[in-house]
């Protein structure tokens, strides 16, 4: 087949998984990235968890109810900031009719492929020798009451019927299971498949994979528009210049919506905000990643650190820190690890990143009608470090016109035209 000139807009987790694909199958790559080198977009400070657990797209019944209760609250897991903005208006009431058994139905055994196969391509990667620190122990799901833990023992057996193995622990089960950390809880759901790795160690193994293939990642640099010839992408200008190539490949995150208006292309996308704080030397380690399932915090172990993220804050374009969601967050740890006190986080610079949300809880991902050469993904919200490699593994289908193995129908990009 043809090598080809596959020129990637954005170089985060999707990006550079994208073009390390096509890379290694033998085209040339250009990866365009508006951050600098020491770039710290939503792929560097988040949990780095891998779960295919997680079948059940943010868009599910309840979600509407539970977002009620918490978004006038700015230290709950989930805030809207109050504005009036039509393109929130329109993305609420599209999540909102998506919120059904429905939809759920349909998603999660796509989403438990998508999963999957990425969890796999991860351990293939890691037997190769690269090391990245992926962790291979499963999943807990913390719960702090008795009504907490009977609600994910539900979630647990919706799991098994997609033959996702899952253990519902009481509180000594739990706390025998990971020993080297103290916990607060009623129980637990394990889930053994899922893992977690260092999402910066993985972002290097992969810039190394595109450079030592030939590829070329442009940093600071800024996409400035799309140049169309009939029906395909000629080039993309840029601040460094016109750029063009064979295939574009758009995984600019929250600010993809943008880049393809003119094309008539809708991507509606809400940036969620998430937190995380990283200590450098914890008072205890667990071995386990976890997630406080109340406190919607997740728990990673990063080598001799540990990491503490959450919160989905839907305030637009704003990369600022909230005092009071990185409060919310300290409030709720010491609940699930008594150990920890307010003063283990004092000195700690807060993280925040901002994950692209679509309305039913999927990523876009596929070819678009919008022009013959444009490959669309982006959108993958909380799973852009667990779809990743599956992500990448299609988009380079994609390029060289093979059929993907999973059917990407219900990811279309043109599925809100």
């Amino acid at each position: 087949m043809m090598a080809k000139h596959v020129v990637i807009l954005g170089g985060g987790m999707i990006g550079l998984s994208a073009a390390a694909q096509c890379a290694m199958r033998g085209h040339r790559v250009t990866v365009i990235e508006r951050n600098g080198a020491e770039r710290d977009g939503c792929s560097m400070g988040n949990a780095g968890m891998i779960v295919p657990s997680h079948v059940v797209p943010l868009a599910a019944p309840g979600m509407v109810k539970l977002g009620l209760k918490w978004m006038w609250n700015p230290r709950s897991p989930f805030y809207i900031k109050p504005r009036f903005d039509p393109d929130l208006l329109l993305w609420a009431w599209r999540f909102w009719s998506a919120c059904t058994p429905q939809h759920v139905k349909r998603a999660a055994p796509l989403l438990r492929d998508l999963h999957l196969a990425s969890r796999q391509l991860y351990i293939d990667t890691a037997e190769t020798g690269e090391d990245f620190g992926l962790t291979t122990k499963g999943l807990l799901m913390l719960c702090k009451t008795q009504r907490g833990l009977e609600e994910e023992a539900h979630a647990a057996r919706a799991a098994h019927e997609l033959n996702i193995p899952a253990q519902v622990l009481d509180a000594s089960q739990t706390a025998r299971l990971d020993p080297g950390i103290t916990m607060d809880v009623a129980g637990s759901v394990y889930f053994p498949l899922d893992c977690h790795l260092q999402p910066e160690r993985c972002l290097a193994a992969l810039e190394r994979r595109i450079l030592r293939a030939g590829g070329m990642i442009m940093v600071d640099t800024t996409v400035t528009g799309l140049r169309r010839e009939g029906d395909r992408i000629a080039a993309v200008g840029t601040s460094a210049g016109e750029i063009s190539g064979d295939e574009f490949v758009l995984c600019a995150g929250v600010w993809s919506g943008q880049l393809v208006l003119d094309l008539g292309l809708r991507l509606p996308m809400q940036a969620g905000k998430g937190y995380s704080l990283t200590v450098k030397d914890p008072v205890e380690q667990p071995q386990i990643c976890a997630i406080c399932t109340d406190a919607r915090i997740a728990v990673t172990p990063m080598g001799k650190s540990l990491r503490f993220g959450g919160t989905m804050e839907i305030a637009g374009l704003d990369e600022t820190i909230s005092p009071a969601r990185v409060e919310g967050i300290l409030d709720a740890i010491p609940r699930y690890y008594p150990r920890f006190r307010r003063d283990h986080f004092a000195g700690i610079q807060p993280w925040c990143g901002l994950r692209p949300c679509s309305p039913d809880g999927l990523p876009y991902l596929g070819r678009t009608g919008a022009a013959a050469n444009l490959i669309i993904a982006t959108g993958h919200a909380m799973m852009g470090i667990s779809l990743a490699p599956v992500t990448g593994e299609i988009v380079g289908q994609l390029v060289d016109r093979v059929p993907p193995r999973i059917n990407l129908t219900m990811l279309s990009p043109d599925r809100y035209l």
